[in-house]
């Protein structure tokens, strides 16, 4: 094989590399908030996750960035450790749409394919169009990639040392070897099937010797998601374990059936007699199929060995730290954004908590209360700075208007549960000058510090829940309630000032008592913000 062969097989691969990614990219904008809802049915039961899995990844044409997804899914805890058997299986069997494209042998068509979705990328005004251009130019630059691939091999034909090395491969440890190595190296199973594809179309390499090398690159595919969970949670790893053990165990089942005679090979050169190509395809997914039929129901057995594997209990998760993102989950923007909703709503529960203890620390001198919520307050110090690079991050993704939007309004909503969150530690930093300097309080205003309290609890609970839901009815509710706290504090103010003047309290309590309502009152400007936010939405 001379420097020319080479180059034009890199170049060959390159191009079939990157028109799979163009036209996984254009099928997944084109699904959308389709997607999440994916995700939303997979966790009903194990059938459908093993259907999700297969649409995912016929959509995104990687297997590998579909575990890679259930890996973060699983170190976010979106997903269990047992829903994850059903999408790595369906996985495996989308990945095979790829070859099956290209046994079609559809070359002739690829130019044109090419001119209409440049064409639709260029002009077209309308997202939905544009996203049917890049699935069209990507699929032709990945059969372009095909066609020259095979080109460069033509030349291997009469090379008796090639043809000796196909023949070692037929070995099944070399071959699986072989397809391991070849995969790990181009971190994709259908690139590495790809290039056996272009192969057989050289008449190169036949099923004899492909099958074992096809065992390999399915091994190999587990090793991106292995990698991928390097340095998550102890399910995490579980669920990559799982997507090794799967294969692996499918691999050696074959081999060991095929060993005592099962005449798989056999029935593939019989479903398409004279075309390698499609005997390669056809193997891939009568593999996939059959390994998936056979351990389907074997899942939790999968799942069990996962765990003797992978050592260590999976602990709750501490405050300190994202519950529901991680960087994974970037790679499908419409869960990234509804994840980042998830742990918005978490970081204003901690937040109205926080405001809650803090007057309970005031009210009742509770030292233990008031460690509570500064210990609080730098969890939610911690969530809004981690929150903030993700809205960074999300906005530089391509989302629909609607979730553009909401990220767009979330930026306001963190910062105001943070503010928020300032003003329970100003509350406990008055807890604790009254509980130094032995400060007292009448009944009275304790009593409508505790009204106060209650009537801004309420309208946090509404705000946040308007938040989450999205409902406007409850938003336009919350902001009567904020002209209500208005009125409340205008009274509290007058009647601390009666009874300053009766000297019913003393001057310094009298300070610290309307800091305090001064304090809630602010709680309940940054809720009104919070709704509003809500509101801007339904514009």
């Amino acid at each position: 094989m001379d420097l020319s062969m080479i180059i034009m097989l890199l170049g060959g691969l390159g191009l079939f590399i990157y028109g799979m990614k163009m036209m996984g990219d254009g099928l997944e904008k084109a699904a959308g908030s389709r997607l999440k809802r994916l995700l939303e049915i997979l966790t009903e039961n194990r059938f459908m996750g093993l259907l999700v899995g297969t649409i995912v990844t016929a959509i995104i044409q990687s297997s590998s960035a579909t575990t890679v997804m259930v890996v973060g899914f699983v170190n976010a805890g979106i997903m269990s450790l047992q829903q994850t058997v059903g999408v790595i299986m369906g996985a495996n069997i989308g990945t095979t749409a790829t070859s099956f494209l290209i046994a079609l042998n559809l070359t002739d068509i690829a130019p044109v394919a090419i001119f209409i979705g440049v064409g639709l990328m260029l002009f077209s005004k309308k997202h939905s169009l544009r996203s049917i251009g890049e699935i069209l130019a990507g699929f032709g630059i990945l059969f372009m990639g095909m066609d020259l691939m095979s080109g460069s091999m033509k030349p291997l034909r009469d090379n008796a040392t090639f043809h000796q090395i196909i023949g070692k491969v037929s070995n099944p440890f070399l071959g699986i070897l072989t397809g391991t190595l070849m995969t790990v190296i181009l971190q994709s199973s259908s690139a590495s099937i790809g290039i056996l594809q272009a192969l057989a179309l050289q008449g190169l390499i036949g099923l004899d010797s492909a099958i074992y090398i096809l065992f390999g690159q399915n091994i190999g595919t587990c090793i991106t998601a292995l990698l991928a969970s390097i340095g998550t949670s102890t399910n995490a790893k579980r669920a990559a374990t799982i997507h090794l053990l799967f294969n692996t165990v499918g691999t050696f089942v074959f081999l060991i059936a095929m060993t005592l005679g099962a005449p798989f090979v056999e029935f593939i050169k019989g479903i398409s007699p004279d075309r390698a190509v499609s005997q390669i395809a056809n193997a891939h997914i009568g593999f996939n199929i059959i390994n998936t039929a056979l351990l389907f129901p074997f899942g939790n057995y999968l799942v069990k060995i996962s765990e003797h594997l992978v050592h260590g209990k999976e602990e709750k998760y501490e405050e300190m730290r994202l519950k529901y993102l991680d960087k994974r989950i970037l790679e499908t923007p419409p869960i990234a954004v509804a994840q980042i909703m998830k742990e918005v709503v978490r970081m204003a529960s901690i937040s109205k908590n926080n405001v809650q203890i803090a007057m309970k620390a005031f009210l009742e001198n509770d030292q233990a209360a008031i460690d509570e919520v500064y210990r609080h307050e730098d969890v939610i110090n911690y969530l809004n700075q981690e929150i903030t690079q993700y809205l960074v991050l999300c906005n530089g993704l391509e989302l629909p208007e609607r979730d553009f939007r909401l990220v767009s309004g979330l930026y306001h909503v963190v910062n105001d549960i943070e503010r928020i969150g300032d003003h329970a530690e100003n509350l406990v930093e008055y807890a604790e000058y009254s509980m130094e300097h032995n400060l007292s309080f009448s009944d009275m205003a304790k009593s409508e510090l505790m009204e106060m309290t209650n009537k801004v609890m309420e309208m946090l609970e509404n705000a946040f829940n308007a938040l989450k839901k999205r409902d406007f009815k409850l938003a336009e509710m919350v902001l009567e309630q904020e002209e209500k706290i208005d009125d409340l504090k205008d009274r509290l103010r007058a009647s601390h000032i009666e009874r300053l003047n009766n000297q019913l309290c003393a001057p310094e309590s009298g300070v610290i008592f309307l800091d305090i309502v001064s304090n809630l009152e602010r709680v309940a400007d940054h809720a009104t913000n919070v709704v509003q936010s809500v509101l801007d939405e339904g514009k």
